[in-house]
This record gives structure tokens, sequence and C-alpha cells, in this order.
């Protein structure tokens, strides 16, 4: 229905839990994220295909058609059986019922109602993901440095969403609380969140607020915070000189 194998998302998701805000240990599961000193270190090829990444555009319109429609469709290098027989299943599963439907009702009609939701969808998870961990104020260190409960708390950000809205993600929104235990079940994340003053204190954001995070495009290690593209140009200069 969601058009992702299970078992190779519960292993990305996982590795993503375990390794978030780490800046040693990025590239499964998360958004990618160069730092200043990365970015400006890049051949140039490498520096427009990350700027390209990063256009809010393309993150938004060819991302979800990318990840939901083809990248899930391969299992991963050293996947395991278990995971590359799900993988399998899910996409005969795709196959099958996209075939019925089309039987069913016909292609174009299939498509009519099929492609407006799985874009809509595919662009709502891609935005849940991309703003609960770029964001003002969040956190990235090296290995040495990192901390698993300050990556949760400060680096996952509390998305203050309507209710409605939190009734549709299912309380995602609370994302701090998912990362800081990934057992809770959603239905409890936002008693948890309002248990605790500790829970409570951390950074929010709102509808409108989080509109800003889509001027991030690299993050700045000296001043721990995400620049844009002419900022960091600005820092750069300032630096050399």
């Amino acid at each position: 229905m969601t058009f992702c194998p299970y078992s190779q998302w519960r292993h990305s998701h996982s590795v993503h839990h375990a390794t978030s805000g780490n800046l040693d240990k990025r590239g499964t599961g998360d958004i990618w994220t160069l730092t200043v000193d990365e970015y400006l270190s890049s051949p140039l090829w490498r520096r427009w295909i990350y700027r390209l990444y990063r256009n809010p555009l393309f993150m938004f319109t060819v991302g979800p058609i990318y990840i939901f429609l083809i990248d899930y469709r391969f299992n991963r290098k050293r996947a395991g059986r278990k995971e590359r027989i799900n993988t399998y299943i899910t996409n005969l599963g795709i196959a099958g019922l996209a075939a019925l439907l089309c039987w069913a009702v016909g292609w174009q009609s299939f498509l009519l109602i099929q492609a407006p939701i799985f874009f809509t969808s595919g662009i709502a998870g891609i935005w849940l993901f991309y703003v609960q961990h770029q964001f003002e104020g969040s956190y990235f260190e090296e290995e040495g440095q990192w901390d698993y409960v300050k990556a949760a708390l400060q680096g996952s950000s509390y998305y203050k969403l309507p209710k409605v809205l939190n009734w549709i993600t299912g309380n995602i929104g609370f994302h701090h609380i998912h990362h800081l235990s990934p057992r809770v079940p959603n239905y409890y994340l936002e008693s948890v969140h309002h248990a605790s003053p500790m829970l409570r204190d951390v950074q929010t954001i709102t509808l409108r607020s989080s509109l800003r995070s889509l001027r991030y495009r690299v993050w700045h290690e000296e001043s721990g915070e995400f620049v844009g593209f002419k900022e960091m140009r600005r820092l750069s200069a300032k630096k050399s000189g």
C-alpha cells in the first residue's frame, strides 16, 4: 500500500536512529547533508549534484518518485535472505494489485486515482522527515562527541501541528520522543511529551517556522547551525580573509 518493503525500511530506519546527527556515520536513512568544509573541498561535479539534491523543487518532486517508486524496488547490498524475499514479495504485490485495478477500472482511471495519492503522500512523507532533522538549532557532532540522548532531544524536532494533522501523521511530530525511544507507540507519543518538563523543553517548530528550513543547505560546524549557500560563501571569504 505504501510501495515500501517493510524489512528494508526497518533496517535503514534502525541505522538512522543509531546514527542520527553523527557526522562520522552519515548516509543511511537520512537526508544527505554536507558540512561547509566538505562542500568547499568537493569537486565541482559533486557540488552541483548536492545543490540539485538540496533544491526543494527537486527534492519534493523527483524525490518521492525516486525513493518510493524506484529505490525501494531493489535490495540494499549485504541484505539478508529474509529482507530480500520481503522486497520481492512487496514488488510482486504492488505489480499484482496494479494489474488487478487496471483490469477492473482501466489503466487511465487507475493512474488518475493512484498518481495524486502517491505523489501527495510521498511529498508529505519526505517533508516530515526533512523538517524533523533540518531545523534551526539542530544537532550534529563527530563520533567522539556524539551523544544518543542529545541527538534525540536536540537533533529531532517537536513539530507542533494542528490536531487533525497530528492524527493524520500518527503523532510523528513528537519526533524527539520517537527518537529517544522508538518502542513508544505513536498513540502514546503526545502523553509522554507532556509527562516531563525535560521532554517538553525541546526545539519546537510550527508550520510557519518550518518553512525556514527550506533555506538550509550545509552544516557549519564552527557555529553549529545550518546555513545557505550564500551565507556559506560569506563565511568562507571571511575565514580566508
